[in-house]
């Protein structure tokens, strides 16, 4: 089985040595990704905004795999506080309710940016037969 890497501009998979996301076979898993965009936080405070940006990150990095929101299996919702829970439910539902995943959100003490509020992650399916994209982070 061939598994193929996607690495961002991300400088913590740099750091911590991660890649954006992996596939193998007809899984692709997103790592934990943050609201950031070219090293900026996005929504700083709104976790309804952080949750949007941090999903549109993850779902950039199923795009050199030909996928999208609808082949999403499962998602993750990592929060700082129990109070943004409706917020972050919204921004999910409103990008997933075409094709829902199942779902964890769980409550954690923090990131390692303390402004960020929400974190997540994402399994997807492919056809195996599903040819990935050129990537010019992709590893092979």
């Amino acid at each position: 089985m061939t598994i193929e890497r996607v690495r961002t501009d991300s400088p913590w998979e740099e750091t911590i040595g991660f890649a954006r996301a992996v596939a193998a076979g007809d899984r692709v898993l997103v790592a934990g990704t943050m609201p950031l965009a070219g090293g900026v936080l996005q929504g700083e405070g709104d976790p309804y905004t952080q949750t949007r940006a941090a999903f549109t990150n993850a779902l950039d990095a199923l795009r050199p795999f030909g996928l999208d929101a609808s082949a999403v299996l499962r998602t993750r919702m990592y929060l700082t506080h129990l109070r943004d829970v409706d917020a972050a439910a919204r921004a999910h539902k409103e990008i997933f309710d075409a094709a829902p995943p199942a779902t964890t959100l769980v409550v954690v003490s923090g990131f390692v940016d303390s402004r960020v509020l929400v974190e997540v992650e994402l399994e997807a399916f492919r056809e195996p037969s599903a040819p990935s994209e050129q990537s010019p982070f992709r590893e092979a």
